[in-house]
């Protein structure tokens, strides 16, 4: 009695190249990530007049980026909303926020986002000499 007998070939598998790169050049941006409501959408009207600043709206989240540094002017949201100044703050901000990138520098007035840590430095006078 005869068997047959079975060969499979064998593959060599490999990895497809990724899409996905990594680049660790400096991209001079900052920005932030919104909740999708009504005030996030006032913060959004504001900044995303700004020539540096792009808005995206996305389903849940509103996302603001900036090209080397902008500010969200309390005040100008005020007048967005239709409400008297001083009703916007940076706690109002803060709660409607949910991450961000850059260094945010928190005024009385302002909010401000800068994507190079050390012009932030420099606007608040912060040495960033080390201590010998």
């Amino acid at each position: 009695m005869t068997t047959a007998r079975t060969t499979t070939a064998r593959t060599s598998f490999q990895t497809p190249e990724s899409p996905f790169k990594s680049d660790n050049t400096a991209s001079n941006q900052c920005g932030y990530t919104l909740m999708n409501n009504q005030v996030g959408a006032l913060i959004a009207n504001v900044v995303g007049r700004q020539e540096n600043v792009s808005v995206r709206h996305l389903p849940s989240m509103i996302r603001v980026d900036g090209i080397r540094r902008f500010d969200l002017i309390y005040s100008e949201v005020d007048e967005e909303a239709g409400e008297e100044e001083g009703w916007f703050s940076a706690a109002e901000f803060e709660e409607n926020m949910s991450t961000h990138y850059g260094r945010m520098v928190h005024l009385d007035d302002r909010t401000i986002m800068f994507a190079n840590p050390e012009d932030a430095a420099e606007y608040i006078d912060f040495d960033l000499e080390p201590v010998t």
